[in-house]
Formats: structure tokens, C-alpha cells, sequence
């Protein structure tokens, strides 16, 4: 099964010192060596971000995320893990649970509904 890893910490505070860099890429590299890496990518700051949303048939486009919060998604995996709590294994191998979270959400695999 396929789970969504979704990273959040809170941008002011980010740690993009070479030390938690070099700590980010080893565990990409442990994913891709196991063979569980399905792809992901960071994302730039909420402060390039815009939210679209149609409201009474006009469209609103606003800058950043619509929700202040103190956690901001900062990027995502996607891994091919048996279940549950091997998800929840690689979880606690990300560094930033240390000052943020990740949250963990399997992936709807549509392939059987297709026409």
C-alpha cells in the first residue's frame, strides 16, 4: 500500500543547517535503498503559495495557505510500505518529528475503478 507522508514544521524556526540537511538526505537514501521511495519533493515557503477557491461562481485567489498555523507543510513522500506500522517506522526516521510532525495518510488506489 502507498502512504503519503506529509512533512510539517514551522518555517520561522526551520533548521536548514548542514548538519539536518545531511540528516535529510540520508534518510531519502535509506528510502530509495529499500526500495520504498514512490517519489516527493519540499516545497518552497507558504509565502510563495496562492489558494484558489470558486465562491458563488467567482474565483478567489488569495496569497499563502488559508489556515495561520503554527506548522507549515514543508514537503511529502509517497512510500510503497505492507502496512500501517512500518508507515509509522519510517515516520519516526524523519528529523523534522523533532520539531514539527508528519502525518500519514494512505493512498486511494483508483486503478480497479477505471473504465
Amino acid at each position: 500500500m502507498k502512504y503519503a507522508f506529509l512533512l510539517y514544521d514551522n518555517e520561522a524556526g526551520s533548521d536548514e543547517s548542514e548538519e539536518m540537511m545531511a540528516r535529510w538526505f540520508a534518510v531519502d537514501g535509506e528510502t530509495h535503498a529499500a526500495g520504498v521511495n514512490q517519489g516527493g519533493e519540499a516545497l518552497n515557503p507558504i509565502a510563495t503559495a496562492k489558494t484558489v477557491r470558486v465562491r458563488g461562481g467567482a474565483p478567489e485567489i488569495t496569497d499563502g495557505p488559508f489556515a495561520e498555523t503554527k506548522e507549515q507543510l514543508g514537503g511529502f513522500y509517497i512510500l510503497e510500505l505492507p502496512d500501517l506500522d512500518a508507515a509509522i517506522e519510517w515516520a519516526k526516521k524523519f528529523p523534522n518529528v523533532e520539531t514539527g510532525c508528519v502525518e500519514i495518510r494512505p493512498v486511494i488506489d483508483f486503478s480497479g475503478m477505471q473504465p
